[in-house]
């Protein structure tokens, strides 16, 4: 009758960033602050891209009052900050192409943070961001 909204995972530990990272998918992290108002505005549009988005990327809220290292880690100056790591898109010009097939290793592009903000953002401009890196939204 009643189903359970999804949520971001809230993350307790950077440890739990690595499997995240290591899956290929895109993953927004927002960093944030008890009592901080803007970011209890950003935990909405948060856990509304991680409705929208599914299993497609990973959404997750970083405390970063109880996740230690998260603000030297991620550079952290003011809160809320949103962070995406992804990996870089394939290239399809035609000499990224030629110069792919002739080398022998072909090494497989690691994840990098590919989209950085401080502040209120607006959730279109989020969704765009992720949908850029891989990210598709699930049919409701």
């Amino acid at each position: 009758m009643f189903k359970r909204k999804t949520k971001a995972r809230k993350i307790n530990s950077l440890d739990e960033l690595q499997p995240m990272i290591a899956s290929g998918r895109p993953v927004l992290i927002n960093f944030f602050q008890v009592g901080c108002a803007p970011c209890q505005v950003m935990d909405g549009i948060v856990n509304e891209l991680a409705r929208e988005y599914g299993e497609s990327a990973h959404v997750v809220k970083a405390d970063i009052g109880r996740v230690s290292g998260a603000a030297q880690t991620y550079k952290i100056r003011s809160t809320p900050t949103t962070v995406v790591i992804a990996r870089p898109p394939k290239k399809n010009s035609k000499k990224a192409r030629k110069k792919a097939q002739g080398t022998k290793k072909q090494q497989a592009s690691r994840p990098t943070q590919r989209f950085r903000t401080s502040g209120l953002i607006k959730k279109d401009q989020l969704a765009r961001v992720l949908e850029s890196n891989g990210a598709r939204r699930v049919a409701q």
